[in-house]
């Protein structure tokens, strides 16, 4: 790969990934700014932030936001994480400089128009009802504020609906004035570039000012505890997780292994024993979500009423055999399913461009895919089953949706898991 990184005069750190043998160019704007920078009497306004950059500009409306683009073929869009809120675009290599100036122009120059800001208002409201009405989805939320509890990391992203319908313009400019600070902005393009071509159309398209005080963010604290919602559904959704690594600590790679081996793929423990030998659920699978400052090694499943006791004792039990034995095969395994992953994530000009946004915010500077590899490889069985015995003895969270009458209650799960 070949990777260069300049910075502007403001503080905004511009990289290119040149790769001369495609067509296409992505590019993207990435801010280190999401919900979890929010207050609580703001709740969803980086997401609601990011819809209206889409909504009239300075120099050009909604529609011709849409047009220019979908004109030359390309491809427009966005998304908000709890740390990070993204803009991007995918065009022909000769349209790299059109893509640039509508970025830039949505990403500094929005106007917040407020009719435009009514109707997004009831668009945002609907996704958030979807969210709602999709259990395997809003399972994750409720999961997620119990075990940040009453902090900023476990608000959902999208926000309240409460909090959404009466929230103003000048709530949307504010949380830009005090979150969207060069230092926190990066400009990455990936595919057939030019590095100081790029360079130089950012200086003269991006003008961010400095913020005087950056805000601080509230440290994370894996608090834990149980959320049971009961619900009409056909299906058990169910979450519980233990308080995992954050994306800074050494032990982050054990985590990684540990959560391929336990549940990441058809070869996994959790998918042979649980679904393959005795069919108690059709989805299962294992997470590592690490934050700068914490993370969760979580599984989720789905199952009926009269499985769910059966589920889970046997999660509970993997939990356990992971402490007492991992095999040489299975380090093997999953090294080799990690490391292709993050190879074949190389063949997308997107996934390599949002690659290198999210190394320069997390760790403040480029993590090369040998650099990755070389940590993966150092990972031991002893360094697993280590981190299997140290897991064990975390904070941990449950989170169900659905019949929930015949699931085992809390405290009798968290016994037998410590």
């Amino acid at each position: 790969m070949n990777i260069q990184i300049s910075e502007l005069p403001c503080g905004i750190r511009v990289a290119t990934d040149i790769i001369s043998t495609v067509e296409t160019v992505s590019l993207g704007i990435w801010v280190g700014a999401g919900s979890r920078n929010e207050e609580s009497s703001n709740n969803g306004v980086a997401h609601f932030l990011e819809h209206m950059a889409f909504k009239g500009t300075k120099k050009r409306s909604a529609l011709s936001i849409a047009e220019e683009i979908e004109s030359v073929g390309g491809y427009l869009n966005a998304y908000t994480s709890r740390e990070v809120t993204a803009y991007y675009a995918r065009v022909l290599k000769e349209d790299t400089k059109l893509s640039m100036d509508i970025l830039t122009d949505i990403f500094q120059n929005s106007v917040f128009d407020p009719s435009e800001l009514e109707k997004e208002r009831e668009v945002i409201l609907q996704e958030i009802g979807q969210c709602h009405d999709t259990p395997d989805d809003v399972i994750h939320d409720y999961f997620q504020e119990v075990t940040y509890k009453d902090q900023p990391l476990g608000r959902p992203i999208l926000g309240p609906a409460a909090i959404v319908k009466s929230m103003t313009r000048d709530v949307l400019i504010d949380f830009m004035s005090r979150n969207y600070d060069p230092s926190q902005v990066v400009l990455v393009a990936s595919g057939n570039v030019n590095h100081n071509q790029i360079v130089e159309w950012a200086q003269d398209m991006l003008s961010l000012k400095k913020i005087d005080v950056k805000p601080v963010l509230v440290p994370a604290k894996f608090i834990g505890g149980d959320f049971r919602e009961k619900r009409d559904l056909e299906q058990l959704h169910f979450l519980m997780g233990l308080q995992g690594p954050s994306a800074n600590e050494d032990n982050y790679y054990d985590g990684l292994l540990f959560s391929t081996i336990f549940g990441g793929g058809m070869s996994s423990r959790l998918f042979q024993e649980i679904r393959e030998k005795r069919g108690l659920v059709y989805s299962i699978y294992s997470f590592l979500t690490s934050y700068s400052d914490s993370g969760v090694l979580g599984v989720y499943a789905g199952t009926s009423a009269k499985d769910a006791p059966t589920l889970v004792e046997v999660v509970v039990e993997e939990f356990h055999k992971m402490t007492q034995h991992i095999s040489e095969q299975e380090i093997l395994r999953a090294k080799a399913q990690m490391k292709a992953g993050l190879l074949m994530g190389l063949e997308s000009s997107s996934g390599r461009a949002r690659r290198i946004a999210h190394t320069l915010l997390t760790f403040g500077k480029y993590i090369t895919i040998d650099e990755v590899i070389e940590k993966i490889d150092q990972v031991t069985v002893e360094n697993v089953c280590k981190f299997s015995k140290t897991l064990l003895r975390q904070p941990l969270s449950v989170a169900a949706l659905g019949p929930i009458s015949s699931l085992p209650s809390f405290d009798t799960i968290k016994a037998n898991i410590g």
